[in-house]
């Protein structure tokens, strides 16, 4: 074996998220066009809005964003910013919104949008260091971070400061979208051949700001309806992968054993395996 690779479900190279923050009014229009097109998203959310139904109803959230596949993610109970103050208030913000949250909507919550002003690890990196200390603690798994646009596509290196590749308002957002559906992954240098993430993220306030709902439409209808890509939420993306992080070889590569409850999919040497949770597999 020379390279292993992760691959998306039924094989992929590429895969499609979203993430919007702080649930207005108008997240319901957002959400309803996701779903049309066939394309996931994760929803962070204020715990306090969400317990006085300030923007979203929480039948509303039950049925018509977790029940149509979408994500909900902790954005903090106040939306005050994680690098503004102290850790005993950053982790009270956090833990007052995921009970929140959690008693509302009956589910586990694990992901995490930074609120507000986020912390920068290359120019505040004690205050980062500090923030990504405790959100293990409290059982956040990622947080999505907001600051180095990329048309690499890259998989975060650190899930704590996991970076989208554009906002929805960057003005050569179509330019980009296009640069991630023309590649081909395997024609890439052989080294370089690392599946592939689009992450959109911004808020849905800001399209009836601009008036300019059309541009959601025209971005859903560029990415719906592929078969090389795979429609996730940061939460399924992040345990697909993990998942893939944890599967067990043999010290001569010929056989490995997937511990996880999901089944993976990965590429040696240019052929394409997949493994069934619990599965020991020859590979040949």
């Amino acid at each position: 074996m020379k390279y292993n690779f992760l691959r998306y479900p039924g094989g992929k190279t590429k895969a499609v998220t979203f993430s919007y923050d702080d649930g207005a009014a108008a997240d319901m229009r957002l959400a309803e066009t996701f779903t049309k097109y066939n394309l996931k998203c994760t929803f962070n959310l204020v715990g306090l809005s969400v317990e006085r139904e300030n923007g979203l109803s929480v039948d509303f959230i039950k049925n018509e964003i977790l029940g149509k596949g979408h994500e909900v993610a902790n954005h903090g109970y106040n939306h005050r910013a994680q690098n503004k103050i102290r850790s005993l208030e950053g982790v009270r913000e956090i833990v007052d919104c995921r009970v929140a949250l959690e008693k509302a909507l009956g589910i586990i919550i694990r992901g995490f949008a930074y609120p507000d002003s986020i912390p920068k690890k290359s120019t505040e990196p004690n205050n980062f260091e500090r923030i990504k200390h405790y959100l293990p603690d409290l059982d956040i798994v990622y947080a999505r971070a907001a600051g180095s646009p990329s048309d690499k596509f890259p998989l975060p290196d650190d899930w704590y400061d996991w970076q989208p590749t554009a906002h929805h308002e960057a003005p050569d957002l179509f330019e980009t979208i296009d640069k991630f559906l023309e590649l081909d992954v395997s024609k890439l240098y052989i080294a370089a051949r690392d599946p592939r993430l689009l992450y959109i993220w911004g808020h849905a306030f800001e399209f009836d700001r601009n008036n300019n709902w059309e541009r959601l439409e025209k971005i859903c209808e560029s990415l719906s309806g592929r078969d090389d890509i795979w429609y996730a939420t940061n939460i399924e993306i992040y345990d697909y992968v993990n998942a893939y992080r944890s599967l067990v070889f043999s010290a001569d590569n010929t056989r490995v054993y997937n511990p996880t409850l999901i089944e993976v999919w990965f590429d040696i040497d240019g052929k394409i395996y997949n493994i069934k949770s619990g599965e020991t597999l020859e590979l040949r």
